[in-house]
């Protein structure tokens, strides 16, 4: 398959970028493509639910100061055609056949839950492919309590239900004052987006992403020795979702890591810690 051609860069920001398509694996996969520069273009893969309208602005902003940023939908998700995946690998062989199809031979590589599980499996599949990868609120394989995210995840919704307000306000957040005044920040970054927002996620779309993500947990551990590229390893001191303790191990166990906690916080570190998280990560990327 031939490369999409780029379309020129611009001053867009995240929530003025417009949506585009990408035939890829015999569907079309939705993205957003933001920045431009000299560093190395940075791959950017999301969460269970998530759409293009999941990412955080500031993060995208920030990490597109100096680079392209191309943030992915799955299949099935957003404004992607096809069904989702039930395995987390052929969410990897998907994402891999979208960056071959934009025209991406090497890339920087970012995934935030799902997605860092997503971009382990890339790094599996294409070891030679990524420079640096960023992890975060994430864990590996067959890591602990990721296969009962369903478990601890169903009550949280159904509260969030009840309450009127955002699951991730519970999922994501600790309960502290901090917490809470991060969540309700983050929640509005998200609704910032006025136009050309991208498809709600479909039920059964969330239900066979959690088939994969729970599969991921039960899969045996996989070797993180083979992986060779640096890493950054970020999360919450406190994540409910995917348990803290997977960023500490896999950080131990990938050969070249480094491991960034964030105090009081949860599976949504980063967000919560935007202003810190986007400076470390682009001096991690362009040292």
């Amino acid at each position: 398959m031939s490369a999409a051609p780029l379309p020129p860069a611009s001053a867009e920001t995240w929530n003025t970028t417009p949506n585009r398509t990408v035939e890829a694996a015999g569907t079309r996969f939705a993205y957003r493509r933001l920045g431009s520069g000299d560093g190395l273009p940075l791959v950017m893969l999301n969460h269970w639910g998530a759409t293009l309208d999941n990412f955080d602005p500031r993060i995208l902003d920030g990490l597109a100061t100096n680079r392209t940023v191309f943030a992915l939908d799955y299949r099935g998700v957003g404004a992607s055609g096809g069904e989702a995946p039930v395995t987390v690998a052929e969410m990897a062989t998907d994402m891999l056949a979208v960056v071959s199809a934009l025209g991406l031979t090497r890339i920087d590589l970012m995934g935030f839950s799902l997605g860092g599980f997503v971009a382990q499996d890339m790094l599996r599949q294409a070891p030679n492919l990524a420079r640096k990868v960023v992890l975060t609120g994430t864990g590996p394989a067959g890591g602990k309590g990721i296969n009962k995210v369903g478990a601890v995840s169903t009550p949280l919704i159904i509260k969030g239900m009840l309450t009127l307000k955002d699951p991730k306000t519970y999922l994501f957040f600790t309960s502290s004052q901090a917490g809470r005044r991060a969540a309700k920040a983050f929640l509005e970054r998200l609704k910032e987006r006025r136009s050309d927002r991208d498809k709600p996620i479909t039920v059964a779309a969330f239900r066979r992403q959690l088939k994969a993500i729970e599969s991921w947990g039960n899969l045996a551990p996989q070797d993180l020795g083979a992986v060779r590229q640096p890493v950054l390893v970020a999360n919450g001191d406190h994540d409910i979702m995917v348990p803290s303790g997977n960023s500490t191990e896999m950080a131990h166990r990938l050969p070249n890591a480094d491991l960034v906690l964030y105090p009081d916080a949860g599976h949504g570190g980063i967000f919560q810690y935007h202003e810190a998280f986007v400076p470390m990560t682009l001096k991690f990327l362009d040292n």
